[in-house]
């Protein structure tokens, strides 16, 4: 059954309404970035760039580098965004803008995010690189999904009864990386983690600046849960959903993080756009 002009919105070009982009546009491997400027961090290390495109905060490179197509694309900063661009990069190849019917066969992108966060625990140094094994999201978007299935259920239930938030409205859900693409990104560069997704930059992380925080014990609690001997290693705002909707959706997803603050100490890179070079280098070495 066709998909209806108000769920599958497409421009006048036929593109996908918030990317502006046709299904031609992109490659098997999309590279995520959050700030628009990042795109060309990104690709001044492609080989070729085939096309550019912008629609608001999503500028999208599409290229190649070492005979390996690649695309990079802007989301934007947070979970609402990401619920936009992963649910209109699988409209690109799993729809039919012809016929607006789900294509018979899933296809499935490999998707790496290249994202800069803050740690949790202060043995994890700035300007060091982490790899989310797990994600655990605080931001309520995957709760609109039906997500049980691709949902951790004990480390979920751990997490509730150690928070214990419940009554104040934070329900957590929890998700993990693909692991053939982790181990394909492996390198003794990068350490394995176990990621925070925020809903926000300010409260939902911790941060008082004139609005007092209801959760006073908010960085204690997180930084003691443990799950199979794992802590929470870092926070920022898309891993866990770009994980739980890509399980979803049949995509392979990864997030890498370069570690730009510590919490605990209060300590921030000197040089926090040659850290997110340095990761951005290493992510294009290992996927070409």
């Amino acid at each position: 059954m066709p998909i209806g002009e108000s769920e599958l919105i497409l421009n006048a070009d036929g593109s996908i309404y918030h990317l502006n982009l046709l299904p031609e546009d992109i490659a098997p491997t999309v590279l995520v970035v959050g700030d628009p400027n990042r795109v060309q961090q990104v690709s001044r290390y492609f080989d070729t760039i085939e096309l550019k495109k912008q629609k608001r905060e999503f500028l999208t490179h599409t290229g190649m580098l070492n005979g390996k197509r690649l695309t990079v694309l802007s989301t934007g900063i947070g979970t609402g965004n990401i619920d936009i661009v992963l649910n209109e990069l699988d409209a690109l190849v799993n729809i039919d803008f012809s016929t607006r019917e789900i294509k018979p066969t899933g296809n499935s992108l490999d998707i790496v995010r290249i994202g800069t966060s803050g740690a949790l625990q202060p043995n994890i140094p700035v300007d060091s690189f982490l790899l989310s094994h797990y994600a655990i999201g605080l931001d309520g978007i995957l709760h609109f999904y039906e997500k049980e299935h691709v949902e951790i259920d004990e480390m979920t239930q751990s997490l509730i009864a150690h928070l214990g938030w419940t009554d104040k409205g934070i329900v957590p859900y929890t998700a993990i990386c693909n692991q053939e693409l982790e181990k394909q990104l492996d390198s003794n560069r990068i350490r394995l983690g176990m990621t925070l997704t925020n809903a926000g930059f300010y409260g939902p992380q911790g941060r008082e600046l004139r609005l007092k925080q209801k959760l006073t014990d908010f960085h204690s609690k997180l930084a003691s849960f443990r799950y199979q001997d794992n802590s929470i290693t870092n926070l920022e705002m898309e891993t866990a959903t770009i994980y739980g909707l890509s399980k979803l959706l049949g995509h392979r997803a990864v997030s890498l993080n370069a570690i730009l603050a510590n919490r605990p100490l209060g300590t921030f890179s000197k040089n926090p756009r040659k850290t997110v070079d340095s990761l951005i280098k290493l992510s294009l070495e290992l996927l070409t």
